[in-house]
């Protein structure tokens, strides 16, 4: 499972998940999903989300300044 993170994104704060064909964008602030995943997938993402909020809000804010994103754990 791939999450970029993409420079010159738009509001509201987001990151996308990749897995195979399906991909999804999560807004970091409510949690919002939008796409489609399958169940055990999305479960895994939102569970690294939970866990990694504040890193992605952190990296967020990195990557409108064009600086470097700082190291997420990836998903297990």
């Amino acid at each position: 499972m791939q999450f970029p993170f993409i420079y010159n994104e738009h509001n509201p704060p987001h990151f996308h998940a990749e897995y195979g064909e399906f991909q999804i964008t999560v807004e970091i602030e409510s949690g919002i999903v939008n796409g489609k995943f399958p169940r055990r997938a999305l479960n895994a993402v939102l569970e690294w989300f939970v866990l990694h909020k504040e890193e992605l809000m952190q990296d967020w804010e990195l990557s409108l300044k064009g600086k470097p994103l700082n190291k997420i754990k990836p998903l297990e």
